[in-house]
């Protein structure tokens, strides 16, 4: 048995100071990965500090058009919230795609982006791993290599995220707000995970004592038109190898803008800014989604047992660029 302390304060700010307080404090929302660190023993605080009653569980409506998804909405209630469904599809899609319906009505919003790898060398305490302790070495670049991130990896480490309604919104422009020891800041979801470097341990970029609060979303484009599209090893309860979230505009034949992250690439949601680019103005054709995907890619860097996800990526991004666009052409 692993002793450690347990409180549940019912406002956030109670909960920031109570874990600002203790190097070894954790928070807990819904558990669904945490619980199974601690069991594996990747995780051992001394204190769990219980969120469930101090986080906002609802979706609002905000002034600008958009909304903000407080970061106790459980990720089932979220996917079925029909301003989600109506108005951001591909993120009611993404979320559908994770886990399973057990696991989705206790997972948060919050706790969804700050889940951890999957990395069997991760979880297997017995293992090499500099993401779970630092200068240990990564088993993963000579080892099992199937799932290893071939976008933005370092010598440190080459674990991918597994999260789906990241990636999602990443490509929705999201912000995510964090409340911390010294108040409330906002960061822009592009910017809210890390790629590894020479510190793999930082999955993002917050701090001990920081809490998210909540996400915020943008007014959906106009006239957009989106998708999310998952490939995996099996039909359901399996991270992604390879998935595509894309918003795009589409106007006299031409794309007028394209919004488009990956998911299963890296170790962070991969803003594929270099494709969105690449489409911009670009008339629609099969040619320019194959442009646009070779583009992005061109700087992938697979291991020995990976480098089948570069044409899927490739082809998974043109496949959903041809759904969407299908009407138009």
């Amino acid at each position: 048995m692993r002793p450690f302390d347990y409180e549940r304060p019912a406002r956030a700010s109670e909960a920031v100071a109570a874990v600002a307080a203790d190097p070894g404090a954790r928070f807990l929302a819904g558990g669904t990965n945490l619980v199974d660190h601690l069991k594996l023993g990747v995780s051992a605080p001394t204190a769990l500090v219980d969120v469930r009653d101090a986080l906002d569980d609802t979706v609002q409506a905000l002034g600008d058009g958009g909304v903000r998804i407080g970061a106790g909405v459980p990720n089932s209630d979220l996917a079925a919230h029909p301003e989600i469904r109506r108005r951001y599809p591909v993120l009611s899609a993404a979320l559908l795609a994770g886990a399973s319906g057990q696991l989705r009505n206790m997972a948060t919003t919050g706790g969804n982006l700050l889940q951890r790898t999957r990395c069997v060398y991760f979880q297997d305490v017995t293992t090499p791993c500099n993401k779970r302790e630092p200068g240990s070495g990564c088993s993963a670049l000579e080892g099992h290599g199937r799932d290893n991130a071939v976008l933005g990896a370092s010598e440190f480490c080459v674990a991918t995220h597994p999260s789906d309604m990241a990636v999602a919104l990443c490509a929705l422009e999201a912000r995510v707000r964090v409340l911390g020891p010294d108040g409330e800041r906002t960061v822009p979801l592009d910017h809210f995970h890390r790629l590894p470097g020479a510190a793999p341990e930082r999955d993002t970029v917050l701090s001990h004592g920081d809490l998210v609060t909540a996400v915020e979303l943008p007014p959906p484009p106009e006239a957009a038109r989106t998708a999310y599209r998952k490939v995996r090893e099996r039909a359901s309860y399996a991270f992604a190898l390879v998935s595509v979230a894309a918003v795009v505009r589409v106007r006299g034949g031409r794309f007028v803008d394209a919004h488009i992250a990956f998911g299963g690439l890296a170790h962070a949601p991969w803003r594929a800014r270099r494709a969105e680019e690449a489409l911009r103005g670009r008339p629609v054709t099969e040619e320019a989604f194959r442009v646009a995907a070779d583009t992005e890619l061109a700087g992938a860097r697979p291991g020995r047992d990976n480098a089948f996800k570069v044409p899927l990526a490739v082809n998974t991004l043109a496949s959903v660029l041809r759904e969407l666009t299908e009407e138009v052409r």
